[in-house]
């Protein structure tokens, strides 16, 4: 156990951010399972704009990585182009 006054107070920190990061993460998740299985373009074109946005101020945060953002985001916009083809 720690015998600092800032070690314990980092100890808290770090486990209330990761409750909090933890969730914000699987908010995402559920999120983009959510988008994949939308059937309709024009539905999945206004919903890519707020998971896209989601995705960018959780990589903002560094609570998933930017690079996973990215290639999250691309499958996405894919994924919204298959649907009017």
């Amino acid at each position: 156990m720690a015998n600092h006054k800032s070690s314990l107070k980092r100890i808290r920190q770090t486990a209330s951010r990761r409750l909090r990061n933890r969730y914000y993460a699987k908010t995402a998740r559920n999120t983009v399972r959510k988008f994949r299985k939308l059937t309709d373009k024009a539905e999945a074109e206004v919903a890519l704009v707020k998971v896209t946005k989601m995705l960018d101020q959780l990589a903002a945060k560094k609570t998933i990585s930017k690079n996973k953002a990215s290639n999250l985001k691309s499958k996405l916009a894919r994924h919204t182009n298959k649907l009017g083809a």
